[in-house]
């Protein structure tokens, strides 16, 4: 009995309970007063019979004025969602861009439309053939490179619903809702399809799982995973929705993303190379006033690693730089604006029109809003020394709006463009690139045959490529430079680089390596991979068998992994099209032969120490800046003496000893100079009378010893009749036993 009246009673209470909530459901918070009004006599009744039914009215109403609340407070909160679903999902118009603005990117657009334009505008023909069409496309890319862009336009030229969502917006602090605001996301693509669903910086909710630092990120992941799967067509009533995401880090992306039938495929936008800069130019320049020819190949030639939005950065400055030279023509007077008469008469008649004033006055009248503009710059000179002075020069002079006529002449020239390259540097250089470097050809002295070597296998290839692929030759050529230190290798790779107009990666050999396992391996594709997306580029490998020791049984499986990143690099399955390598080393005979085999090292070039004549050009190169005395025969007789002298006393110097000796004897004439200084009067003049004399030359060569020993000279003579003559060979045992029949001798 006692377990049938218990069930009697739960049946009750759960009877009670239904019949108060079903209004509240019904008819959401409007009702919600009711039941605690009817119910509030039960509650004052404290002498209520104790039977049964009584017991679940009085607990009820206790219940549910404790859970009222928070239903209450969930219904507003759902209807603030819904509202703010509602304001968001409003509007889902096409953009405006269209493809006609993007440039450069022909291959990406093609694939684009086969991929998303043919589900979207001819979905039968994949339901006809029973072909599942591509459920998500990713972009990836470095940034500014147009993946938003190239979006936006797909969108445009199809004309459909256009969904655009930033992935760090569906992050939110509640435990729950970003997953709810990812289904909700796609609930409405569903709804509004067929449509496009654009998740910009995707990575940010999708990083791998095993490494995410907590348990949201995992569900946000997995949901998201569980809505791509959702979008299949059986699901949709046969209505496509493609995903596009874009993300410029697409290996910290989840591996169950970028499986077939979630991301089925993934379209790279590299840096664009120089045929697809001179058409993003030629678009974006389309736009702009331009004067005189414009050869947009060779400014697309001077702008390596940029990408789209450098460029767009390059058109703005190029147009900053041309106002500001327009306006330093007008105030020099080089440029001069035509008169508009007809505007002033207009002006007078407007005037004499809405003023009450005599005619002999109306002529004065325009003139007011001049003066009372002028009084603005009445304190500053107007003489047009300075850019400043010139823009108020032209407001004081054109203190209306320019017409048609008076705007005609002014344009952006090709100058501008040239200019606004030493303001405008690539994004990807920011990152850790070296700029092109300001050493030239005019720097070095002697050397003429490495010159002549690295000029064929660099320079020609970067700067007309197109006669190497007329040979057959198209794989880039890597340069070993060798030789005792200080003989000028950094210095050769620096100006070759400057001389190609390519991108420069110095590499300081130790600089790499790591003491965390795998951190040396990604520093090193990391370094090609940087060099690939700033085609074309140099990278230059300082101290190499620092990097890439020669491989045996000792040697530590941390160096060897190193080693073996290294070479795949140089000549593995990416090919590194217009990445050019250059590695000097002191010490050949350490480096790992497999360094030196055709398509990676191709060439060993040994730079030698300079002869008697090389040494005077060195000097010659290197004391172009120190003052040797007043311009007349007196400096060449010097000169001719200081160059004689270096012949004579200077054997075995390197040319970073020449240099020094040069440095040390500008050293000496100013301790010389000092002295007489100190007992003169502050002249500005005294400076200009010093100059280095024979005397101090020969005070610095006695100071300054040779950095290579006579047995390291010896020692390199040796290596050189080795490495010399089979500079490609090298390391093969035959050609080992062929050269020095030692058999511990090292190839």
């Amino acid at each position: 009995m006692e377990i049938s009246g218990s069930n009697a009673l739960n049946r009750s209470m759960q009877g009670l309970w239904s019949q108060h909530r079903k209004p509240k459901i019904n008819l959401n918070a409007a009702p919600a007063p009711a039941p605690v009004v009817d119910d509030s006599p039960a509650l004052e009744k404290p002498d209520a019979p104790a039977s049964t039914e009584p017991a679940p009215a009085t607990t009820e109403p206790r219940t549910s004025t404790k859970r009222k609340p928070r239903s209450a407070r969930n219904t507003e909160d759902s209807s603030k969602r819904a509202k703010l679903s509602g304001s968001i999902a409003k509007d889902y118009a096409p953009p405006t861009t269209r493809l006609s603005d993007l440039g450069g990117v022909a291959g990406c657009v093609e694939k684009m439309l086969e991929l998303v334009a043919m589900p979207l505008c001819h979905p039968e023909v994949y339901i006809h053939t029973g072909v599942h069409p591509p459920r998500g496309v990713l972009l990836h890319g470095p940034p500014g490179c147009g993946k938003t862009l190239l979006a936006h336009a797909i969108a445009g030229e199809l004309g459909v619903p256009f969904i655009s969502v930033s992935a760090p917006s569906i992050v939110s602090g509640m435990s729950g809702e970003s997953e709810k605001t990812l289904r909700d996301t796609f609930e409405e693509a569903k709804r509004v399809a067929p449509c496009l669903l654009f998740i910009d910086e995707i990575d940010a909710i999708t990083p791998k799982r095993e490494s995410a630092q907590r348990e949201m990120e995992r569900r946000i992941v997995a949901q998201f995973l569980t809505c791509m799967d959702d979008m299949s067509w059986d699901k949709t009533d046969n209505k496509p929705v493609i995903v596009i995401g874009a993300t410029n880090r697409p290996d910290s992306l989840d591996a169950a993303l970028r499986r077939a039938g979630r991301f089925d495929h993934e379209i790279s936008m590299g840096v664009p190379d120089d045929e697809a800069r001179a058409q993003i130019l030629r678009v974006l320049s389309s736009r702009l006033r331009l004067d005189g020819d414009f050869d947009y190949l060779a400014l697309a030639k001077a702008t390596p690693g940029y990408v789209g939005a450098d460029l767009a950065a390059l058109t703005g400055a190029a147009g900053i730089i041309a106002v500001k030279r327009i306006f330093q023509q007008l105030s020099d007077g080089t440029m001069v604006l035509p008169e508009t008469v007809t505007t002033q008469l207009d002006t007078e008649l407007d005037v004499s029109m809405t003023v009450d004033v005599p005619p002999s006055t109306v002529p004065d009248a325009p003139l007011q809003p001049s003066s009372s503009k002028t009084t603005l710059f009445s304190n500053i000179s107007s003489s047009a020394t300075s850019p400043a002075n010139s823009i108020v020069y032209f407001l004081r002079a054109h203190p209306d709006p320019l017409t048609e006529a008076q705007l005609a002449p002014l344009c952006i020239t090709f100058t501008d463009f040239t200019h606004a390259l030493a303001h405008v540097q690539p994004s990807s250089k920011r990152e850790g690139f070296a700029t092109v470097p300001d050493v030239t050809w005019a720097d070095i002295g002697a050397l003429y045959a490495t010159r002549e070597e690295l000029h064929m296998a660099i320079v020609q290839p970067i700067r007309r490529p197109e006669l190497f692929s007329a040979v057959g030759i198209e794989a880039a050529c890597g340069v070993l430079l060798w030789g005792p230190p200080g003989c000028g290798k950094t210095l050769l790779a620096k100006a070759v680089a400057n001389e190609s107009r390519a991108n420069f990666i110095s590499v300081k050999g130790p600089e790499l390596l790591n003491k965390y396992v795998g951190e040396s391996e990604r520093a090193v594709r990391q370094v090609f991979s940087r060099a690939r997306a700033s085609s074309p580029c140099v990278i230059f490998f300082d101290e190499l068998d620092a990097l890439v020791p020669r491989r045996d049984d000792n040697m530590s499986e941390a160096s060897a992994r190193v080693v073996n990143t290294l070479l795949t690099e140089l000549d593995g399955l990416d090919a590194r099209k217009s990445v050019y390598v250059i590695a000097a080393t002191n010490r050949p005979d350490m480096i790992d032969p497999a360094m030196c085999r055709p398509g990676r090292l191709d060439k060993l070039l040994y730079v030698d120490l300079p002869t008697a004549d090389e040494r005077a050009e060195i000097v010659r190169t290197v004391a172009r800046r120190v003052p040797l005395g007043a311009p007349g025969p007196a400096v060449d007789a010097a000169r001719g003496a200081i160059e004689a002298l270096v012949r004579q006393r200077c054997d075995g110097y390197s040319g970073a000893d020449l240099a020094a000796v040069v440095r040390e004897a500008g050293v000496v004439a100013l301790k010389r100079a000092l002295g007489t200084l100190d007992t003169m009067e502050a002249d500005p003049a005294g400076t200009a009378n010093l100059s280095v004399q024979v005397q101090d030359f020969e005070t610095a060569i006695e100071k300054v010893q040779p950095s290579v020993s006579v047995a390291q000279r010896r020692k390199y003579e040796s290596l050189r009749s080795k490495f010399a003559g089979l500079p490609v060979r090298a390391g093969r045992e035959e050609d080992s036993k062929r050269v020095e029949p030692e058999p511990s001798a090292t190839a």
